[in-house]
């Protein structure tokens, strides 16, 4: 069973940048989306960001003009460079990768933004 290992979370101050990166065990044939999402205790999973096989690029609100998601597709990598972080960013973040037969969850990467 493939599995999704994630990378890059961890404890930043308010301002600062982490990435995360996202890479599969094993090979995952016919993916059409990879992405992000995030959640924070007490509240439900929430997308942050999202990117097809066409490269089209899908963000919340929140994250826009802070965040960017990218793939490696001969790696069926995916990464998320998170800049000016904010306390409210605090949370699980989970990658989460799309094919036309399955759907596969990362184990989720602690990101706290904190002084």
């Amino acid at each position: 069973q493939v599995q999704l290992v994630e990378s890059g979370g961890g404890l930043v101050q308010p301002g600062g940048s982490l990435r995360l990166s996202c890479a599969p065990s094993g090979t995952i044939f016919s993916i059409y989306r990879m992405g992000w999402y995030r959640q924070a205790p007490g509240k439900q999973r929430e997308l942050v960001a999202t990117i097809t096989n066409g490269d089209n690029t899908n963000y919340a609100d929140s994250v826009k003009g802070r965040f960017t998601i990218s793939r490696d597709n001969a790696k069926n990598t995916v990464y998320l460079q998170m800049n000016s972080l904010k306390p409210e960013d605090t949370a699980v973040y989970y990658c989460n990768i799309v094919s036309i037969v399955q759907t596969y969850w990362g184990q989720g990467t602690q990101v706290t933004v904190s002084s």
